[in-house]
This record gives C-alpha cells, sequence and structure tokens, in this order.
C-alpha cells in the first residue's frame, strides 16, 4: 500500500508550472481567471512544501547506524524519564487484528487527506482564515523538516527494544518499495509532522467553525498520537516536539498579526490626520 505518487524533481516541475498557470491566469480578463490563479499559486505552494519534504527525507539517509543510536536513545531516554513504554502499548494492541489493520490504514490516508480536506473547505468557504491556517502549516512543516535533517529512525526499526513492523506484517506499509520512483524515507521520525499536522487541524476547526460539533475534532489528534504509537512509527519524544515547534509557530504568527494591526492602524491615524483640516 503506497501514498506516495510523486519524486521531489516531479512535485517541483508541476509546483513551478503551476506558478506560471497562476501568473498567466492573473493576467487574463475572466471572471474565473482570478480564482483559477489563486487555486494554481495555492498548489504550487503546498507542491513546495511536499518537494521539500521529500528532498530532505532524501538527504537526511546518512547514516542509518547512528538514526538507530538515536532512536535507542530516546526510547532509553523516555522509560528513565516515567513515559509509558510505546512497545507495551503496541503489544496490548497486536492480539486485536481489526485494530491493527485500521492504525495502518489512519496512518496511510488520513494524514495528507484530513489536511487537504481542510485546506480546500477553508480556502472555499472560510477564505478570510486561509492564509493563517496556510502559514500555519507551511511554518511548521519547515521547522520539522529543519530538525529532521537529522536522521533518527522509526520505533518499528528497534526490534531489539521490543516493537514490531506491524505495517509490514500485515502488508499495508507505504515503506514497501516505490512508486514513480519514490522510497519515501523511513530516517525523519523526529519530529512527527503527522501529529504536528493533526494538532494543526484541530486548532484550525475549533478556531473557524461555528457548529458546537466542531469539537469533535479534537479526537483527530488523540487518535493520530495513538496510532504512531502502536503502529511503531514514532515515539511520544517526536509528537511532543513537533507540538513545541508549532506553539512557537503560532507565537510567531500571533506576534506578526500584531505587528501588522499596528501598522495598519498607525497608518490609518495618519491618513485621517492628513484628511482633517487644521484648527479642525
Amino acid at each position: 500500500m503506497q501514498n506516495l505518487t510523486l519524486t521531489w524533481q516531479s512535485s517541483g516541475g508541476i509546483a513551478v508550472a503551476a506558478f506560471g498557470a497562476a501568473y498567466a491566469a492573473r493576467r487574463v480578463r475572466h471572471r474565473y481567471a482570478r480564482p483559477a490563479a489563486a487555486v494554481l499559486r495555492e498548489a504550487g505552494i503546498l507542491l513546495v512544501l511536499f518537494t521539500l519534504w521529500q528532498l530532505v527525507g532524501h538527504l537526511s539517509v546518512m547514516s542509518t547506524d547512528h538514526a538507530l543510536d538515536r532512536a535507542d536513545w530516546i526510547h532509553r531516554t523516555e522509560l528513565k524519564l516515567g513515559f509509558p513504554d510505546e512497545a507495551a502499548w503496541q503489544r496490548a494492541v497486536e492480539p486485536h487484528r481489526w485494530v491493527v489493520t485500521a492504525s495502518n490504514y489512519f496512518y496511510a490516508t488520513m494524514h495528507f487527506g484530513v489536511m487537504l480536506a481542510l485546506l480546500a473547505w477553508v480556502f472555499a468557504r472560510r477564505r478570510a482564515s486561509y492564509r493563517w491556517l496556510r502559514n500555519s502549516v507551511v511554518l511548521t512543516t519547515a521547522a520539522c523538516l529543519t530538525v529532521q535533517f537529522v536522521p533518527v529512525a522509526p520505533p518499528r526499526m528497534l526490534p531489539g527494544n521490543g516493537f514490531v513492523d506491524l505495517a509490514a506484517e500485515y502488508g499495508q506499509s507505504v515503506y514497501g518499495g516505490a512508486v514513480a520512483g519514490v522510497v519515501p524515507d523511513q530516517l525523519s521520525a523526529m519530529p512527527s509532522v503527522h501529529v504536528a499536522w493533526a494538532v494543526i487541524v484541530a486548532v484550525a476547526v475549533v478556531r473557524i467553525a461555528v457548529t458546537p460539533w466542531r469539537w469533535l475534532v479534537v479526537l483527530h489528534p488523540l487518535a493520530t498520537v495513538f496510532v504512531v504509537v502502536v503502529t511503531a512509527n514514532h515515539f511520544w519524544a517526536d509528537g511532543l516536539v513537533a507540538v513545541a515547534l508549532l506553539l512557537v509557530v503560532y507565537l510567531v504568527q500571533h506576534a506578526c498579526s500584531g505587528w501588522r494591526r499596528e501598522e495598519t492602524e498607525a497608518g490609518a491615524v495618519a491618513d485621517e490626520r492628513e484628511r482633517t483640516p487644521v484648527g479642525g
């Protein structure tokens, strides 16, 4: 089971084409030209993000031995600090075949699927909030990719620590082979982009939606954490670091929006003064 079909070269080329098409569309005088340009531009941005993710994953595969050593250190450190053993959680789930199968499918499909659905919904129905959401995704993913230049293996590569690659055993691994030349990187486990994106989805829906049912979206990051742990794709620490980076991104966005608001208000005051005659 594969969920990746583009190399970084292919996605980068398509991104360039999307930006070119967006530029051309903006120069066409038609009522659908500007919306089409906006869609193409956003598609190009997301493809650039995907390109960088693929490229960093390729560049980070430098030393399997050190990646395994780092993963082993993370596991031992978590146990010393009193974290629940991820291997014990996996052993508790193993006898329940339907839970394992569902978790593998969730890991393979919901990461990109839910985020793309959210971006499409906000772009189409809540356009005023789209830039904030898009920037949250881009900045958080970029921060995670920066850390991922240091190779760290996922728990499933540590059978000596009690972990099992359940996806491979069930024939559901997204890392089983290549599609269109892609071999998904397996040594970029720290931090977990899966967890970061799941939290972004929950925060965005709670912030943007108006229905009281919106709080059910909190189940998505909880399910994601459960899935990445029992499938042995991530440690607790991978998710914690991802959330910490996301919080930093939110703080930066809040500070920047505050600065822009102050500049806008100052400009409005200055304009009003220029329009007001001396003496009232």
